[in-house]
């Protein structure tokens, strides 16, 4: 079952003309990024580039780079950040673009919550909420995680979380930020040559 509820957009023509509606509107969206291999420094300003020069894609702003423990198996701390962007993709096809850029970066899922080179995570698209075997937004884990809610608040604290309609401002400051230390300015994507 497909749950969606976009703003004004009714549902009838969600269902009807879904693609042909996203693809006549930019939308904004929420994602976070991740990493605890390799150089995840260099790792994440890579695919904040990828997504700059993505059709489609536009990176509006980038948070801090924080420090997080991990969560799952023993393993490296993480770099995490969030970015915002305007979109013309549809949901699947933006989470799509997401896991692309995972693989491309070498990302290969062996466990749960397990290391990686490189996470994409989809947190936000508009005030949506839209359900499949596949996505889930807003990211059903979101409001748990101060080491996306922190980053997140930091460039779009009056967001509101379409569930609970709480500004992410709000959900930020109802976790405990044990854990998360900012560390660097946030990266900007090198603008895509003309």
């Amino acid at each position: 079952m497909t749950v969606v509820d976009c703003c004004s957009v009714d549902y009838c023509f969600v269902n009807c003309c879904f693609r042909e509606y996203f693809l006549r509107m930019a939308i904004a969206a929420a994602i976070g990024l991740g990493s605890n291999l390799g150089d995840s420094q260099a790792i994440l300003a890579a695919a904040l580039c990828c997504l700059a020069e993505t059709p489609g894609i536009d990176v509006q702003a980038c948070s801090h780079l924080y420090r997080t423990a991990a969560v799952g198996p023993p393993q490296p701390d993480y770099l995490n950040q969030c970015a915002t962007l305007r979109v013309t993709l549809a949901p699947t096809a933006l989470l799509h673009t997401l896991l692309a850029i995972e693989h491309r970066f070498g990302r290969v899922r062996r466990e749960r919550w397990g290391p990686r080179l490189l996470d994409l995570d989809l947190l936000l698209y508009g005030h949506c909420q839209f359900v499949t075997p596949e996505l889930h937004l807003p990211h059903p884990r979101m409001r748990e995680r101060a080491f996306v809610l922190i980053p997140l608040a930091e460039i779009a604290p009056d967001w509101r979380d379409p569930l609970t309609q709480q500004s992410i401002a709000a959900l930020a400051q109802a976790v405990d930020p044990t854990g998360v230390v900012p560390l660097a300015p946030g990266l900007l994507p090198v603008q895509p040559a003309s």
